[in-house]
């Protein structure tokens, strides 16, 4: 019979190839719709995908939910606090004639932990996908800086006390208390748990999201054409990250250098944790923009300096301008207590950290343009049309 006659030695005739369109091509004729009945459509090649979906499950929720959760000491004391509550603060307390400064700064970080709240819900919701960059990248880099401090010392500051140190109570006795011990245990042990939280989810989110911008090692990282421009900045963030990393050490090590009465007198050795930390947290924004900048370190996968640079430009940066707010909005004499060498080691600070950060941005905008650049290449020639799918009139 005709129907079944074979050809090309004894193969059957091939099905038409599906087109780009949807429709078949047919070595007969021109384009025609063939009816595929409640078969599922045959899928032609797939358009080139720049983002991973988003993926939701128990973990994320998890962490959503203790991040919330982790918050609610705070606020709450933050509230009461702010309301004319005493909870918490013993008598002869500093805290209870803040008057409106106080008042203005806790009503402040009640906002501060809301946000944590929204960007909880942010990273684990399908349209924080579509949040701008820089309005998600830019509160997760303060968080770091103010949590990350807290999270490195507070539990070396217990270590220390279990081993020995004085903990909150100077060695020359005769400080005013501040707050209750069982405050500072509640409310950094939410700190801890809101970084710990907030990191692990934004580690996933930026990883499905970003995670192409810093694939690969050192060494594979095309060279930039503002190449100079990037170094003679990375050197000069080096330059001024020296000024408080030297007054951090000499704080640590049990210099009063650049500190005023009141503080020298009142420290601990949370306090020289504290410093300690600080100087660590310098050195890793030193040592992550130098890296970057100059390459070194080739094998070293380019997520560790990115790491490093992230972690010591956020902590320098919000550190210091949270210190300095601190000393400018203080209550009482505070602003006047205060040598003005200490405020000019926290406004270098935060230029130091501004800078890091600032190259780190640079570095991000540059992959991510090249990275793009490279795709259209790609997505052309997927939208081409194959050679055999070419029309015959």
């Amino acid at each position: 019979m005709t129907a079944n006659r074979r050809t090309d030695h004894g193969a059957l005739p091939r099905p038409p190839a599906p087109s780009p369109h949807g429709r078949t091509t047919s070595p007969y004729g021109p384009e025609r719709s063939v009816d595929r009945g409640s078969s599922p459509p045959l899928r032609t090649e797939p358009a080139l995908r720049t983002e991973s979906p988003f993926r939701t499950g128990r973990a994320r929720a998890v962490l959503r939910a203790v991040a919330i959760a982790s918050c609610v000491p705070y606020i709450t004391l933050k509230a009461a606090w702010a309301a004319g509550s005493g909870v918490g603060i013993p008598e002869g307390s500093p805290l209870l004639d803040g008057g409106t400064p106080l008042v203005v700064g806790n009503a402040a970080t009640v906002l501060m932990g809301g946000a944590v709240v929204v960007l909880a819900l942010l990273l684990t919701r399908p349209w924080g996908r579509r949040v701008p960059a820089w309005l998600l990248v830019l509160p997760m880099w303060v968080a770091s800086g103010l949590l990350l401090p807290i999270m490195t010392a507070y539990p070396l500051q217990l270590a220390v006390r279990l081993l020995g140190g004085d903990g909150g109570r100077p060695a020359g006795g005769g400080a005013e208390p501040f707050l209750e011990p069982w405050v500072f245990g509640v409310v950094y042990g939410g700190f801890i748990l809101q970084g710990l939280t907030l990191g692990a989810l934004f580690t996933l989110y930026a990883g499905e999201r970003w995670g192409a911008l810093w694939r690969g090692r050192l060494r594979d990282l095309p060279e930039s054409p503002t190449a100079p421009a990037l170094r003679a900045t990375a050197v000069a963030a080096a330059v001024f990250a020296q000024v408080p990393l030297a007054a951090h050490l000499l704080w640590a090590a049990g210099s009063t250098a650049g500190l005023d009465a009141g503080t020298a007198a009142a420290r601990t050795s949370d306090f020289h944790v504290l410093e300690a930390v600080n100087a660590v947290f310098a050195v890793c924004a030193v040592t992550g923009v130098l890296l970057l900048a100059f390459r070194r370190g080739g094998r070293l996968p380019s997520r560790v300096p990115l790491a490093l640079a992230w972690a010591g430009s956020a902590q320098t940066a919000c550190w210091g301008g949270w210190l300095t707010l601190a000393v400018l909005a203080g209550a009482g004499d505070a602003t006047d207590r205060t040598p003005q060498a200490t405020v000019v080691i926290y406004a270098v600070q935060m230029l130091a950290g501004a800078l890091v950060v600032t190259l780190g941005a640079h570095f991000f905008a540059e992959r991510s343009a090249a990275l793009a650049s490279s795709s259209v290449p790609v997505r052309r020639a997927v939208e081409a049309p194959a050679p055999h799918e070419s029309r015959v009139p």
